[in-house]
């Protein structure tokens, strides 16, 4: 029955308790039982439980005996908290009617907290807080419950005390989410419209959507129809999502559930698509659908060119899995056959990187993380710029626009000087400044993505003592005066190691990594000369000589000119040397400068 459907999701910052108060509420309804119960039940990734972090949002179905003895059904729709993942937040958002909102009482409200609320906000969301974590010995129950009444204007008997760890207070917020968040409003009668939230990949039935029925119904056998991709499907099974897939006859509207149509490939299933049914097709899909961009672009090779094809390999699997990967094969000079791989964020690359590694024995370099530019030429055409070395000559080149992002920190007041020096630092403008409470200030900054894919985040963390918080969206593209920075070993061009920067830090830049090289590169028979260059104009060089051995050795006393003659004779060698002789770069020397 539709009004004892609760459809909710549960919105926190990173480790303010999510996963662990999702494992109490299953335990209380015993959804789980105590045999299969295991910390963070709903994070089926090694990877997930190691991080303390969600990568792929979950959902599944608890029924609950209310105190007016009706027994009701609560689909519970976990989201992801890490920024890289802001789109399948808002799609999870969007299936829900209400939302808990967590907040740690020892941390109080961060960065995501925000974003994620103002999502559940836009969507309408029956918001319920929860102050979580009270029984720990540093939790400030007073202080972060005005921070929270501040925020969303509410009244202090309506913030719910709960623990994760004991289950203290999981009565209330069962009772709380039968009494505060409205039931689905759908008509079961008018044509199906549903819409897919999130999509997971079973080697043996295919691609499996999971969706929310806002109109109609749905049942086993019915031709459906992707309505943004216009790709048509047979239901083979539809059903409801508990710890395991429980296949059905029908679902109604109101109801959260999955369906299995046999797609072979993850990337047919769009997160935001509208499901509608072939015959009966509804008027129009659901709002806020979006293809999903990646953001940031790196070069993954193989350590041993033979394993090129293990990689692809690995890398379609794992695309099968999350979609958002995406990849294209490249060939570097220095480091043979790859690909180029576009990624949602570095946090998304560093788990890519991390899965190759454990599920696939893959292990593999990564170049640069950059992002993509637009280079419009002076005959004004527009190219779309994912690695350095496509950039067009400087004679030919307008100017060229990167991506801007708007960053949003929270922090204590005794840092914001460390971290606006650090802001100002990568190219960023203080936009807003404003006080949440005493002790905690938000300030916005319009920053360049490219500043911050590398080790921003590292950085915020080390200058704040761990304090800031970090949340950012992107804006839009600007014209900024960027170059290609060119490393030469004796005059041939290094392509792993070009990069694009800001021409005021290009000097820097080069010297930091000419030296770097100069410290790395083995000593050859001949000299080698390092050089770093915009264009034909070099602006940073280093030099390593030549092992050489003492010719002049046999001559003792007698004319110089004997000793002339042998060192002129070694000179040419070595020059001709130089023109046949390749340098070799060693892996470990690409590892190091691409930390720097």
């Amino acid at each position: 029955m539709q009004k004892n459907i609760r459809n909710f999701c549960v919105i926190a910052h990173i480790d303010h308790g999510k996963s662990t108060l999702s494992d109490r509420l299953l335990e209380f309804t015993s959804t789980i039982s105590q045999r299969e119960m295991q910390s963070q039940a709903l994070d089926d990734m090694d990877l997930e439980r190691e991080r303390g972090i969600t990568i792929k949002s979950h959902a599944i179905q608890m029924y609950y005996k209310a105190s007016d003895d009706e027994t009701y059904t609560f689909n519970l729709i976990d989201t992801p908290g890490h920024v890289d993942f802001s789109y399948e937040v808002s799609r999870s958002i969007a299936a829900c009617e209400g939302a808990l909102l967590l907040v740690d009482a020892s941390q109080g409200i961060q960065a995501q907290t925000i974003s994620n609320l103002y999502l559940a906000i836009e969507h309408d969301l029956e918001i319920i807080p929860i102050l979580n974590k009270v029984d720990m010995d540093s939790a400030m129950i007073e202080e972060v419950s005005d921070q929270i009444i501040d925020l969303l204007g509410c009244d202090i008997d309506e913030i719910l005390h709960a623990s994760g760890k004991t289950g203290l207070g999981v009565p209330d917020i069962m009772e709380a989410v039968v009494e505060r968040i409205p039931a689905p409003k759908g008509d079961p009668k008018a044509p199906l419209q549903a819409l897919i939230f999130d999509s997971v990949f079973n080697q043996f039935r295919g691609a499996i959507a999971y969706f929310r029925i806002y109109n109609g119904k749905i049942s086993k056998g019915d031709q459906i129809q992707f309505m943004n991709t216009g790709n048509k499907y047979g239901a083979d099974e539809v059903g409801i999502l508990q710890i395991d897939m429980v296949s059905k006859k029908t679902l109604h509207a109101g109801d959260v559930g999955y369906i299995v149509t046999g797609i072979k490939e993850s990337k047919e299933i769009k997160v935001g698509d509208t499901i509608t049914l072939d015959d009966n097709p509804c008027e129009e899909a659901i709002q806020g659908f979006e293809e999903v961009k990646p953001m940031v672009f790196a070069g993954i090779f193989p350590i041993d060119n033979d394993d090129f094809e293990d990689l692809r390999d690995s890398l379609e699997k794992l695309q099968l899995n999350d979609a958002s990967l995406v990849f294209e094969p490249e060939t570097s000079t220095a480091l043979g056959f790859g690909f180029r791989c576009g990624f949602l964020g570095t946090l998304h690359l560093e788990i890519i990187q991390e899965r190759l590694s454990r599920e696939f024995n893959q292990e593999v370099i990564t170049t640069v993380p950059n992002v993509s530019y637009f280079a419009y030429t002076k005959k004004e055409d527009e190219l779309l710029i994912n690695m350095p070395s496509e950039l067009p000559d400087p004679t030919l080149l307008d100017r060229v626009e990167e991506p801007y992002i708007s960053a949003q920190i929270i922090t204590k007041p005794e840092y914001i000087g460390t971290i606006m020096t650090l802001c100002l630092d990568k190219r960023g403008t203080l936009k807003k400044q404003s006080y949440l409470t005493e002790t905690r200030v938000e300030l916005s900054f319009e920053l360049p993505l490219a500043e911050i894919v590398f080790d921003f985040y590292d950085r915020l963390k080390s200058v704040s003592k761990g304090y800031a918080s970090f949340d950012y969206a992107p804006i839009d593209y600007r014209s900024s005066d960027l170059v290609r920075l060119d490393i030469k070993l004796n005059g041939d061009p290094v392509d792993a190691l070009s990069a694009l920067v800001h021409r005021t830090k290009a000097e820097y830049v080069g010297r930091k990594i000419c030296k770097k090289l100069k410290e790395l590169l083995p000593r050859q028979q001949f000299l080698i000369a390092i050089q770093a260059a915009i264009g034909a104009k070099v602006i940073a060089r280093e030099t390593i000589s030549a092992l050489r051995k003492d010719v002049t050795a046999k001559c003792y006393g007698g004319d110089i000119t004997r000793k002339r003659k042998l060192l002129e004779k070694q000179k040419k060698g070595k020059k001709k040397m130089r023109q046949i002789g390749n340098v070799e770069v060693p892996q470990k020397a690409f590892l190091e400068v691409l930390k720097l």
